[in-house]
């Protein structure tokens, strides 16, 4: 038998949500709101979720309970838009076996069997396309990123693989001969523990600015890392903002000064906040409505990448006021390209007083929720020493990292989390500064025992003390992962660690979800590159570009993988109701695959291709084409 949405509910629970709350709930309940819809003879009830009174009340339950524990017939049921049929059904529901087939009915998935059994949804109307065995999965959702940042990085220099700083600096050069004098250059995406010449690595395993600074006399330059947390630059860009190797560096901050006291170029952490604030203010000073243009610009094509890759969901972990008063406008005019779930990562002192107007779940058709506050780093990234440990590096016995931002302003953020309702999603990468996160949510959670299923959340967890593997259960914290960094962090995490200290701490994603916690996956564009099967390959093999592998024991199963990429994810966004999984009333965003992930070789995997994106019950990309109304 097909599984087929379930369209009633109990008469005193539909009563009970009528009269606590209005009409509001049906905007947050598409499967009520169409067969509302779909009851009503009047065509103008269709907008039942903005009515606002109740003398509606009687008249609307008595549909709604009108067609339950009866068949429901052709003309209260309308016929699927959408069947995919010779299919490799995935549904990732327990409830909800796999199949071949599946229907959609407008923007929800209608039911689930076999192509006969849904044949009784088939109309004249109705798209039918046989998918000849593909795998159809869940859309995926990227469990962690930063999304106009990824918009904005496909339109700069990537230094993703470049394999030495002569190269960088020759890509520099190129740009500054077609830039005008004075602009800023702009790149992203290097890491020195990549490069496979190391001849340019002159002072604590990093390049210094003389080359780069000799090639680009004429023009301020901008380099970021690749894990965001560090910038180098160029002497124009120090001369630009008055930095130099006797700077004394802002808090949670380091500029690299060589042996002779001179700035080498490298800023970690706070220290690049003065040079990003001068190219920020440099592009603000461009003609009115072109930084909105551009922006506009990235929202579209970080949609559109990410549609590439099977993703319908993206959770930005990092967003302003402004950005999102500009995606709000999109997603009312339908332009934004994939559902979006962000969070602010602004300073107490100015989200005091403005989260009540900001939060929005569901918002724009289900394409904007905004009810979480993140990613406010506490610590920095591995790579450049900046995540905070509580015993030194292993490769700098001098240094433990960095507080990037204070103790002092999380907990501020934390009290507002709970005043204006809204989920805590904090960076914690180091052990220190992952203990120091959980002290601060227990706090709170101590303050407020009224308050269940908070779901905050630790984004990136890749150095955990043991002893915190069982409070983070206890407390009902989600460690927020991403797969692909054990992978492309692997190569040298030892070093940073040591082999003791990384066997025991290092990247325990599997342990996490052993231990009971919600498995979660990402791979945190732009820091890593945007693709959701080199993420789940990476978490079932933890296999290194050199065939070795990383933390071995520390492997997702094949399942658990799929699991995090799609309802482990949708439930760290408090979204297991509408995504997550194939279920019959839930939205129908779907990814159709190649190959079976669950099934192909290891060896293969990475040549699962995304062939088909569906998104709201609308086809959105197709072998390699993205498509628009």
């Amino acid at each position: 038998m097909p599984v087929i949405a379930d369209r009633c509910l109990d008469e005193r629970d539909v009563l009970a949500r009528t009269f606590t709350r209005g009409f509001d709930w049906l905007r947050e309940d598409p499967v009520m709101r169409r067969e509302l819809a779909a009851r009503l003879s009047n065509s103008e009830t269709r907008t039942i979720g903005y009515m606002s009174t109740l003398r509606f009340l009687l008249p609307v339950t008595l549909l709604l309970l009108s067609g339950c524990g009866r068949p429901t017939s052709q003309e209260t049921f309308p016929v699927a838009d959408l069947l995919l049929v010779n299919a490799d059904v995935v549904t990732v529901d327990p409830d909800v076996p796999d199949s071949d087939a599946v229907a959609i009915d407008g923007e929800l998935i209608l039911a689930v069997g076999t192509a006969e059994e849904l044949s009784t949804y088939r109309g004249e109307d109705t798209e039918v396309i046989d998918l000849g065995g593909r795998m159809v999965i869940p859309g995926f959702i990227e469990g962690h990123g930063h999304y106009t940042s990824f918009g904005g990085s496909l339109l700069i220099l990537d230094f993703r693989y470049a394999e030495s700083f002569a190269e960088i600096v020759s890509m520099v050069a190129d740009a500054a001969a077609e830039t005008p004098a004075g602009e800023w250059i702009v790149g992203r995406g290097w890491h020195q523990d990549k490069w496979a010449t190391k001849e340019d690595l002159l002072f604590e395993g990093l390049p210094v600015h003389d080359s780069l600074s000799e090639a680009t006399p004429d023009h301020p330059v901008m380099l970021i890392h690749t894990s965001g947390h560090a910038v180098f630059v160029n002497e124009r860009a120090m001369d630009l903002v008055e930095v130099d190797g006797s700077t004394t560096p802002p808090p949670g901050g380091e500029i690299v000064v060589d042996s002779d006291g001179r700035a080498t170029g490298m800023m970690r952490e706070a220290a690049q906040d003065v040079f990003r604030t001068a190219y920020s203010g440099h592009q603000g000073r461009r003609p009115a409505g072109v930084a909105e243009a551009e922006l506009r610009r990235m929202i579209t094509l970080a949609g559109e990448e990410s549609l590439r890759h099977g993703i319908t969901s993206f959770q930005d972990l990092g967003t302003t006021f402004a950005e999102v008063d500009l995606i709000k406008t999109m997603a009312e005019e339908g332009n934004l390209p994939v559902r979006l779930f962000m969070a602010f990562e602004e300073q107490a002192s100015e989200m005091e007083g403005r989260l009540d107007d900001y939060r929005m779940v569901g918002y724009g058709n289900n394409f904007l929720t905004v009810r979480t506050i993140g990613e406010k780093v506490l610590d920095g990234a591995l790579g450049t020493h900046g995540g905070w440990l509580l015993e030194p590096y292993s490769d700098r016995p001098d240094s433990y990292g960095l507080n990037v931002v204070s103790v002092e302003e999380i907990v501020k953020s934390a009290e507002l989390a709970m005043k204006y309702d809204y989920q805590m999603a904090i960076q914690a990468i180091g052990d220190r500064a992952y203990r120091e996160l959980l002290n601060i949510y227990e706090a709170e959670f101590e303050k407020h025992p009224d308050k269940t299923d908070l779901r905050w959340r630790i984004e990136h967890a890749q150095v955990i003390h043991p002893d915190d593997v069982a409070r983070t259960v206890e407390l009902g914290v989600i460690p927020a992962v991403q797969g692909i960094f054990a992978c492309s962090d692997g190569p040298w995490v030892v070093d940073r660690l040591g082999e003791e200290r990384t066997r025991e701490r290092g990247y325990i994603f599997n342990t996490l979800a052993e231990a009971g916690l919600v498995p979660t996956n990402g791979t945190d564009p732009p820091v890593d590159e945007i693709s959701p099967i080199g993420s789940f390959h990476c978490s079932v093999t933890r296999e290194l570009p050199d065939g070795t592998l990383f933390q071995a024991q520390e492997v997702y199963s094949r399942e658990r993988a799929l699991y995090s990429y799609t309802m482990g994810n949708a439930i760290a966004a408090f979204e297991e109701d509408i995504k997550g999984s194939i279920t019959p009333g839930k939205l129908a965003d779907l990814a159709v695959l190649s190959q079976n992930l669950l099934t192909v070789s290891d060896d293969d995997l990475m040549n699962t291709e995304v062939t088909m994106t569906i998104l709201g019950g609308k086809i959105r990309y197709r072998d390699g084409e993205i498509l628009r109304d």
